[in-house]
């Protein structure tokens, strides 16, 4: 076995073993004109680029040298009978301690495009994350045109403050936390924003140049809108699957997805440059982080022309508003996968489990002599069908694998909702959320399908529920409540988007369809952050099936203890 340990990013293609060192870091970086001391891998925000090939094998020691514990998790890569790399804290393993380490070993199998890593405990994904960039294997080619170089595009949160404060202090008071001061394209908020106009992203083309805009959306809690002005974007990637190519001018990118987008150059470099801007799409009325992030798009120019004095053409008239649902609907109906003899879209046709899932907010009583924020001295929560999850104090996948469930969790989370309401009308009269450690229990191989419907309790709003260890299709999606009746006959089973997050409508419902080939513990959040911490999450497992290779394997001897 060949080890190459190396702290960053590129690497020689001809190697499948690849080693990284992921130093968990304090470094003190300076934004909006304060310095503050971030959580990085690396000292790098953000942090190391991992390039890999389809079939590569990655080996990367986490050491955890900063105060909070740490984990890492590999988001939309699928860890087949891998769960020990997964990296959700209290899901697959138990976070990794101040100075201690853990190898994350695991292969890229049948995937290629733009996924992410990204910290899975508490709110440490505020600035630990990178781009995963899987290439085709050697021989194979994309499916659209090669190229002329790509250029991973991350959008992040910033918050002035600290964000573990933050997120701790509204936990115990109830209420909502505090909302970001910036969004970031690469770490940089750009020229919107007080004292950041040196800290803005730019991209240099050059006339008649394609690129490939590898867009990763690892803010903490808002879905953007994103776009280049004057320039049309092709969408052939989402969530590391091929897709039809989509022209747009807008793309919409919730926190969690990963989208590549082909941008043309224009054939001869004009007198301008162009703003890249993404701004928040936000439901309901809570506030949110209403400021926009921009870069600029430049063009290299001919007899040393200085881009410096060209006017900035802006995109902002087709940015839609912040509360645009139906683009949102509309956008997301028009992804379909490739679909074809190289690149199926293996759909299940027949369904050996159904689900009906509620997702959405309520509310939980306050602590006995304290005083509480939210309505009516309560606490705000999240919750799906009405349990809001509560996080073990021992890995799920450990108590599972050697059987020690007890006290751990209970596998009775339930099929569908307690009980049945005007899920996007009339309030029911009881709000109150329950609570505790229940999972869903799938067998080997079930294909399974799950309805997410929004829920107006508090408010409706727009959830980006993320499923780990499984991609899923996207059959259908709507508004209003789901009628089990008439929608099934609109269900597309010949070429739904194949996701591995997806953005529950507003006021509406999704349905989405997986096969249960993944032995093990799977964690399914929504990835706005606050509502994970609130509770909107549960927890999957997939039994073990009867032949050697559909078994998961027993843990590393370096899983972290609790």
């Amino acid at each position: 076995m060949l080890f190459l340990f190396i702290s960053n990013q590129s690497f020689p293609f001809s190697l499948t073993i690849t080693s990284s060192l992921y130093y968990i870091k304090m470094q003190n970086i300076t934004r909006l004109c304060q310095t503050k001391s971030i959580v990085t891998v690396n000292g790098q925000f953000p942090g190391p680029r991992i390039i890999a090939r389809e079939g590569d094998r990655l080996l990367i020691r986490v050491i955890n040298n900063v105060k909070y514990n740490v984990t890492i998790h590999w988001h939309g890569v699928r860890q087949l009978r891998n769960g020990w790399a997964d990296g959700p804290a209290y899901v697959t393993q138990c976070p990794i301690q101040t100075g201690q380490s853990y190898v994350y070993n695991f292969t890229v199998t049948g995937q290629r495009g733009t996924l992410f890593w990204h910290a899975h405990i508490s709110w440490l994904r505020a600035t630990l994350y990178g781009p995963i960039i899987i290439l085709p294997k050697q021989q194979a080619s994309y499916p659209f045109p090669q190229p002329f170089e790509e250029v991973p595009i991350i959008f992040g949160e910033w918050w002035k403050a600290d964000t573990e404060t933050i997120i701790n202090e509204a936990m115990q008071t109830g209420g909502a936390p505090n909302i970001s001061d910036a969004f970031t394209i690469n770490g940089l908020p750009g020229p919107f924003y007080n004292c950041a106009a040196k800290d803005t992203f730019k991209l240099k083309v050059t006339p008649g140049k394609t690129y490939l805009l590898r867009m990763i959306n690892a803010a903490l809690n808002d879905e953007l809108f994103f776009s280049i002005a004057n320039h049309t974007l092709t969408i052939v990637e989402t969530d590391a699957v091929y897709v039809k190519p989509l022209e747009t001018k807008v793309v919409l990118i919730t926190p969690g997805q990963t989208t590549n987008v082909l941008l043309k150059a224009k054939s001869k470099a004009p007198n301008a440059n162009f703003l890249i801007a993404a701004r928040p799409y936000a439901t309901g009325p809570a506030s949110f982080d209403n400021t926009t992030t921009a870069g600029v798009l430049e063009y290299d120019q001919p007899n040393g022309i200085t881009t410096k004095n060209l006017p900035l053409l802006k995109p902002a008239a087709i940015l839609p508003k912040f509360n645009d649902t139906n683009f949102v609907m509309q956008f997301s109906k028009k992804i379909r996968s490739l679909a074809t003899a190289k690149f199926p879209a293996k759909v299940p046709m027949k369904v050996d489990r159904r689900f009906f899932f509620t997702v959405g907010l309520g509310l939980s009583p306050c602590p006995q002599n304290q005083t509480c924020q939210g309505p009516n001295n309560t606490k705000l929560a999240a919750s799906v069908n009405n349990v809001s999850f509560v996080q073990p104090n021992v890995a799920l996948l450990q108590a599972h694998f050697f059987n020690r469930s007890k006290g751990v969790y209970t596998t009775d989370f339930p099929a569908n909702p307690p009980f049945k309401f005007n899920y996007t009308g009339t309030l029911p009269s009881n709000i109150m959320v329950s609570s505790g450690t229940k999972v869903a229990v799938l067998p080997f191989n079930a294909s399974v399908e799950v309805v997410m419907q929004d829920t107006s309790i508090i408010v409706a709003e727009s959830h980006p529920l993320h499923l780990h260890g499984f991609n899923f299709f996207v059959v259908a999606q709507g508004f209003g409540n789901f009628d089990p009746n008439k929608d099934p006959a609109k269900f597309n089973l010949v070429d739904p988007a194949e996701r591995n997050t997806v953005g529950v409508p507003s006021g509406g419902w999704v349905a989405i369809r997986f096969l249960a080939d993944n032995p093990g513990v799977w964690f399914m959040h929504c990835h706005l952050e606050v509502h994970t911490s609130w509770g909107l999450k549960m927890a999957w497992i997939v039994n073990d099936g009867k032949g050697p290779k559909q078994k998961l394997p027993p843990p590393p001897s370096d899983l972290p203890k609790c």
